[in-house]
């Protein structure tokens, strides 16, 4: 199986309870908040969280459903998107995760299941392009990261923003933009110098 482009991880590592309430809504600043579609912006994304984690939000209301390795939350956080929590057995060993599924599809959930297991198998721990910019903009405070507003040209707008700093100054810069040097300086140490992965 080749992991579908709309189910993707957007943190490095295991999220503790306040890292997890964050991701949430990493999208909370959002222009136009609840007035379109939102779907798309949450649509197949996941990351991990421990079992504690796992446990509390299992025990904070009847889940929706339950499939063996997986369970839903009872409330949907817009139009067909419900959080789904997975405890996968993964190279012998039991973790937990946390995804966005559109339940208007019927196989999102299984989907989203073997798109995790997929990429948590990789045999290499290596990231994408493209998870470096998610981990960034995750784990950025809100006072550094934003959109793009009317200061920007026409195309730019609603875009994702961070703050970077070089020479003596700061700056906005869209997320996109960001050069390899400026990712490497806004990542951890610990993930700086993984070897980065094609996306498939």
């Amino acid at each position: 199986m080749t992991l579908s482009a709309h189910i993707r991880k957007v943190y490095q590592g295991v999220a503790d309870r306040r890292q997890m309430f964050r991701l949430f809504d990493r999208h909370a600043q959002r222009p136009n908040r609840w007035q379109g579609d939102d779907s798309p912006l949450y649509r197949g994304e996941w990351f991990e969280t421990d079992k504690s984690q796992h446990d509390y939000m299992f025990e904070i209301l009847p889940p929706l459903f339950m499939r063996g390795d997986m369970f839903a939350l009872r409330e949907f956080l817009t139009g067909s998107i419900a959080s789904v929590f997975y405890r996968l057995r993964i190279d012998g060993q039991v973790r937990h995760f946390h995804a966005y599924c559109d339940l208007s599809q019927p196989r999102s959930p299984a989907e989203t299941r073997d798109g995790i297991v997929e990429r948590e198998s990789w045999p290499v721990k290596a990231m994408t392009h493209e998870e470096r910019l998610e981990h960034i903009w995750s784990s950025t405070h809100d006072d550094y990261r934003g959109y793009a507003g009317e200061r920007w040209p026409a195309a730019d707008r609603g875009k994702r923003t961070v703050r970077v700093y070089g020479r003596g100054r700061a700056d906005l810069k869209l997320l996109d933009d960001l050069t390899d040097e400026e990712i490497a300086a806004k990542l951890p140490v610990h993930l700086r110098h993984l070897p980065a992965k094609a996306a498939a």
